[in-house]
């Protein structure tokens, strides 16, 4: 019987909503079967960040020359950074049936619209801007004019909402997971998902009975 294809999940939104706390979340989780496809940056390592799990943290050349080699499904530059998503081992995970989880900023989430628009994209929204400020500052990364840039294009970013399937506020992580796992499994109880399966077994069941 054919093997369903996996997912791509985008999950999205401004720069200090919460994405990689609530990614890791999930990941956390005892029964997950996600695979994180780790995207790659040219930005410097925060505290506790480890270099092939939270990012692939590498220089500017490289980079670029990830992109001369279109070794990359989406890139963005970003507050002065490159952000970029690998395509080695996504394509085969989904072959292989695995859901594949990106975690990207807004930009690459819309060039991963454009080369895959079978994807499940999720904008995870604060639950205000003046919540979003209040953790870019106690973040204590940034200096008082990058966090006013980072405002700046969050707000930019979430007018983008309505290019997304599905929006999780972050109020809580809790919430924010149960809700992302919701998602996942009502897509894949999609007819277009099924119909397939569905089908073979009703030809099998009718060859054996000879109808």
């Amino acid at each position: 019987m054919t093997k369903q294809r996996g997912l791509l999940v985008i999950l999205s939104g401004p720069s200090g909503v919460g994405k990689g706390t609530v990614r890791a979340a999930v990941f956390k989780q005892e029964d997950c079967e996600y695979v994180y496809s780790v995207s790659a940056t040219t930005r410097s390592a925060r505290p506790g960040e480890i270099d092939g799990k939270d990012y692939f943290f590498v220089k500017r050349e490289e980079f670029e020359s990830l992109i001369a080699n279109q070794a990359l499904l989406e890139y963005a530059e970003y507050v002065g950074n490159y952000y970029g998503t690998p395509l080695d081992n996504i394509e085969k995970n989904l072959a292989e049936g695995y859901d594949v989880f990106l975690e990207i900023e807004v930009q690459g989430a819309s060039k991963v619209r454009q080369r895959m628009p079978e994807g499940i994209f999720i904008f995870l929204a604060p639950p205000s801007l003046n919540e979003l400020e209040t953790r870019l500052v106690d973040r204590g990364t940034d200096s008082k004019e990058k966090i006013a840039q980072r405002m700046k294009q969050a707000k930019h970013e979430i007018e983008m909402m309505a290019e997304y399937d599905y929006v999780v506020v972050n109020d809580q992580v809790d919430n924010a997971v149960r809700k992302i796992n919701a998602i996942i499994e009502c897509e894949h109880l999609r007819v277009s998902r099924v119909i397939d399966k569905i089908q073979i077994g009703m030809d099998q069941y009718l060859n054996n009975k000879g109808e």
